[in-house]
């Protein structure tokens, strides 16, 4: 495998021959190119889906401990490569190198949580309508699933797509965001290199156009699971309804923190700040509204927008509080947005500029931004952004704090702070989230946990993550035995 060869097919290293080049820059210094590379083409990608359909049945044969031994290998190889991994995540994600490690760590332990379906992914005895009638189910693999994925988890989620569905006996044709390739390529590696079969584990990194096309509309593929924006989600679900095969899409957010007067301020100002600009703020279950009661908005919001101050930026490498955004489309979103709030009257009280007099050529760098005075109408308050850009948006009372929260098209992640267990209860109930934390930000998720939202968040199927997890990934068989 050379520098440049990121298609694996078929237990095979390959150069990408399409006419698409694509470059691979470090966010906080963009002008100094990481790696560039052709992507993939339609055929290698429709070579990518026939290698893991010729695999397909002698992978789904396989033993539970051929399955897990892998899935071990592989965890202990990502922790013997840790920080070499770590530093490949920062240099193309440009994330804080403190954050890529946990997010390493993480995917060693997915590997070990999904290692145990291969023992446990198993169906029900059922009681019989006639005596002499066993009933019971049976679970299976679909066959080939495809998995797309991000770049702002960029071994994390791909690694929980990924695990479950092998663990369960599937074999994977893997497309990665091509803003992200090189943490994918290292995740194959280390695949192959802990004794995975030829075919079970495709990658083909491409433009979404043509490789992401090819294999979406591929007969030989069962099952499509995504991550990723509501616009490329609802393409990919509308594209995959035609056939009829099993679609997982988890898209964007737009997520609330709701604050009461009973709260404990001083908390919830901590979970704001890290909600909405940890990972600067690219994370579907961001902090992006700050909905507070109005007698304590302005305790709040002065403690909201010290923290922000506090925030050092600087390149992820050096390990700072916040790296710079992604990509030059994400740093001019991040603006575009900022203009559109000033725009709409929305008051700006910090940040809202690049630190330090930066250049975006030295990097896409922006402060940590609050907005106040905003209300639900606005853009700001309704449209995902996806950087570090928080609104503050003061309510009267619970129900009105309720009826804004749940007053947007998303349904990702909901957080309330109160120190009343009643309004717990009912914004548990009565928030339209499929993640709700109570006195926590609305970011982060336990592997043990389902994962998955409602509304434009999610295709509503199985859930991500959790001990259910592998549902999506088997086909429920319903058996009726009677002995002759």
């Amino acid at each position: 495998m050379t520098d440049t060869q990121f298609q694996y097919i078929d237990g095979e290293w390959c150069d990408g021959d399409s006419d698409d080049e694509l470059v691979i820059r470090d966010p906080a210094a963009p002008d100094d190119p990481v790696v560039s590379f052709p992507g993939a083409s339609r055929s290698q990608a429709a070579a990518a889906v026939g290698a893991a359909a010729a695999a397909s049945e002698t992978w789904g044969a396989t033993t539970p401990e051929e399955r897990d031994a892998v899935m071990y290998a592989v965890a202990d190889r990502i922790e013997d490569h840790h920080e070499e991994l770590a530093r490949t995540l920062t240099r193309e994600e440009g994330k804080p190198l403190s954050s890529s490690r946990a997010e390493v760590g993480r995917a060693a332990e997915l590997f070990r949580f999904f290692a145990s379906f291969t023992r446990t992914a198993a169906g029900d005895t059922l009681p019989s309508s006639d005596p002499e009638t066993f009933t019971y189910t049976v679970r299976e693999p679909l066959g080939v699933v495809a998995l797309v994925t991000p770049w702002n988890f960029p071994i994390a989620t791909p690694t929980w797509k990924l695990a479950a569905a092998i663990a369960t006996g599937n074999t994977v044709v893997f497309k990665p965001s091509s803003e992200t390739p090189m943490v994918a390529r290292a995740l194959v590696d280390h695949l192959e290199a802990a004794g995975l079969p030829e075919g079970v584990v495709n990658l083909v990194v491409g433009s979404g156009s043509t490789v992401g096309d090819e294999i979406l509309t591929d007969e030989r593929i069962d099952a499509v699971s995504f991550t990723g924006s509501t616009d490329v989600g609802q393409h990919i679900a509308g594209t995959v309804a035609e056939r009829g095969i099993p679609v997982q899409t988890e898209m964007g957010g737009k997520n609330p923190q709701v604050v009461l007067p009973d709260a404990d301020l001083e908390t919830a100002a901590d979970a704001a700040a890290a909600g909405a600009f940890g990972l600067t703020g690219q994370a579907c279950t961001a902090t992006s509204r700050l909905i507070v009661h109005e007698d304590v908005v302005e305790e709040v919001t002065e403690a909201v927008v010290a923290r922000a101050e506090d925030i050092q930026t600087g390149p992820g490498i050096e390990d700072p509080d916040m790296g710079p955004a992604v990509s030059a489309e994400q740093d001019e979103t991040n603006f575009q947005y900022i203009e559109v709030a000033e725009a709409e009257g929305a008051t700006l009280l910090t940040g809202g500029d690049r630190p330090d007099g930066r250049e975006s050529d030295a990097g896409y760098f922006v402060e940590p931004t609050v907005f106040t005075d905003v209300e639900p109408g606005m853009r700001i308050a309704q449209e995902e952004v996806f950087g570090p850009v928080l609104s503050i948006l003061a309510v009267s009372d619970f129900e009105e704090a309720l009826a804004v929260a749940n007053d947007v098209e998303y349904g990702l992640s909901a957080s309330l702070f109160t120190a009343d267990m009643a309004s717990a209860r009912r914004f548990t109930e009565e928030i339209e989230a499929g993640v709700v934390k109570i006195n926590g930000t609305t970011t982060g998720s336990q592997i043990q946990m389902p994962f998955g939202g409602m509304k434009a968040s999610s295709s509503e199927t199985q859930k991500e993550l959790g001990h259910r997890a592998y549902e999506f990934y088997t086909h429920k068989k319903a058996v009726y035995r009677t002995d002759p």
